[in-house]
This record gives C-alpha cells, sequence and structure tokens, in this order.
C-alpha cells in the first residue's frame, strides 16, 4: 500500500475497473467542465480535480498544480481585462480603456475551467495506461490507438530519458559551474539534440516492431486482462445515469451565466441544486472509491 504523500498512482483502486468504465467517466467529466462557466460547477470542478490529481501523484501533484495553475490564473486574470473592455463596473481607467469586473472575473472563471481540464486530463494520464487505450482502440482504430497511446507515455518518457542522458554527461566529467553559463547553455543543446535523435530512433523502433507483430490487422488477436464483471457494469450504469443528469441540466442552461455586460445568473438556485448535487457526486466517485479500497487493504494488512 502506497503512502498517500507519494500517491496511488496505477493502484488506485478506481484504476482497477474496465477501461470501458474509466474512459466514460473521464469522457463525462471532461466534456462537462469544458462547457460549464458557472461559478459553482468550476469551484466543485477545480477544487475536486485538484484533490484526485492529489490522491494519484502525491506531493508532486501539489507543486505541479501550483506551479500551473497558479500563473495561468493570475496571466488570464491581467491580460483578459486589458484586451476585452466590457462591462458595467468600471473600476478604474488605464490609457484611457475601461478595465471592468465583469472583465476580471470572466478571464479568472476561463482561467479555472482550463485548469480544471488539464488536471483532470493528467488524472486520465495516470488512471488510463497505454495498454487501457490499446484495447479500447486497438481494433477499431489501430493507427490512432497506438499513436494516442504513445502521446500519454511521451513527456515521462522523455523526463526520464533526459535524467539519463544528464547523468551520463557528468560521469563523463561535463558538469559547469553556474557562472559558466555559455558552457552550460552548449552542454544542454547537446543534451536536447541526444534526447530527439533518441525519441525519434525509438519511435521507428516502435512503429516497425508493430508492424512486424501484425498490429491492424484484420483478424489478429491480442492478450488482455480486462474482464468486464457486474462490479463494472453498476458502476458504468451509476456515471452513465449521473452524467445524463448533469448534461440534462446543461441543456436547460443550469451551468451558463452571463458576465458582459453585468454578472447575471439565469437560473434560480432552487432549480440548480438537485444538478449541482449530481455533479459533485459524479466528481467525488473516483476519490471514494481509492478512499474505500485504501480502508479495505489497511483493514486487511492489519488482519495479516
Amino acid at each position: 500500500m502506497k503512502s498517500r504523500y507519494i500517491g496511488l498512482g496505477e493502484d488506485s483502486n478506481f484504476a482497477s475497473f474496465h477501461p470501458i468504465v474509466t474512459f466514460v467517466y473521464f469522457c463525462a467529466v471532461i466534456i462537462i467542465s469544458m462547457f460549464s462557466m458557472s461559478p459553482v460547477f468550476l469551484l466543485m470542478t477545480f477544487a475536486v480535480g485538484f484533490s484526485y490529481s492529489i490522491v494519484l501523484g502525491g506531493w508532486k501533484a501539489v507543486r505541479f498544480n501550483l506551479i500551473f495553475a497558479v500563473p495561468v490564473l493570475l496571466l488570464t486574470m491581467i491580460i483578459n481585462p486589458l484586451s476585452n473592455h466590457r462591462g458595467v463596473t468600471v473600476l478604474f481607467y488605464l490609457n484611457g480603456n475601461a478595465i471592468t469586473l465583469e472583465a476580471i472575473i470572466y478571464g479568472l472563471a476561463s482561467a479555472a475551467m482550463l485548469v480544471s481540464v488539464v488536471m483532470w486530463f493528467s488524472c486520465f494520464n495516470k488512471i488510463m495506461t497505454s495498454d487501457k487505450i490499446i484495447y479500447l482502440f486497438g481494433r477499431v482504430i489501430p493507427v490512432i490507438a497506438l499513436l494516442l497511446s504513445m502521446c500519454f507515455r511521451f513527456i515521462p518518457l522523455l523526463k526520464a530519458r533526459f535524467r539519463e542522458i544528464h547523468d551520463g554527461q557528468k560521469c563523463m566529467g561535463r558538469q559547469f559551474r553556474k557562472r559558466e553559463i555559455v558552457k552550460k547553455g552548449r552542454l544542454l543543446g547537446k543534451e536536447i539534440s541526444i534526447l530527439i535523435a533518441w525519441s525519434l530512433e525509438a519511435a521507428i523502433d516502435t512503429s516497425d516492431s508493430m508492424e512486424a507483430r501484425g498490429y491492424g490487422l484484420r483478424g489478429r488477436t491480442s492478450f488482455h486482462i480486462f474482464k468486464f464483471s457486474k462490479r463494472d457494469c453498476n458502476m458504468l450504469i451509476l456515471i452513465v445515469v449521473l452524467a445524463a443528469v448533469v448534461l440534462s441540466g446543461c441543456f436547460l442552461g443550469v451551468n451558463n451565466i452571463y458576465y458582459y455586460p453585468a454578472i447575471v445568473y439565469p437560473t434560480s438556485w432552487q432549480l440548480i441544486l438537485p444538478f449541482a448535487v449530481s455533479y459533485f457526486i459524479l466528481l467525488i466517485l473516483p476519490i471514494f472509491m481509492d478512499i474505500k479500497g485504501e480502508r479495505k487493504w489497511r483493514k486487511l494488512s492489519l488482519e495479516m
């Protein structure tokens, strides 16, 4: 059992569900997040996405989220009112242009939506591994499935390779002081050049290997360990029902808000509440399942 400071990663209890279940879940959450500008929906999406990324990634996820989220939120909140001067609440004038409260809040809401989607995609990348992508789309769209699986593992693979190249350069004595900026720059350029050449060669080797094994040919079978059980069926039904309720609310406009010319919520809170509760339940499902799984393993370890 992993420590919560390290993060569960692929050991997440939610990751043990069938790939169809997890894929449908993340598609529903990300699609709803991309089309929801309501502060209620944004706050829930951001808070739960931030929390779940920490559950999966540990303290590394906290650092990544803060380094990415804070600058994006601040920059968008500053840049949007400089280019968009709509709104009735004028705070001050800058070079004759009105800086409005509505423009600032709209920039903050847009940035929150962007950051939330990125955080949920990071969770998707932790749960939906390359073998699950190949399993889901390998027969239907084999080329795109292989491309997606390679893209999802590309960044962590590049990090590992760059670390290996950098350590190799250190062992060869190519390590310079902080003041030797030019030499460090040349070394960095050399390491990036090695990394690009290595990655391109590995990509060619992968494609040749897959082609030699008959990947994508009609009638080709493949090994997988995924079985769709009653547990998966129940979870999929729950996800589909909750997503359908929330999406029906989105069609009714409960996740909309007018920022211009003034901030107006067109829907009453009595109508928003049931859809917001359904969306919150949908969001916390993975966290609930992971907490349940951790308690089960802890109980079994104590019994042993």
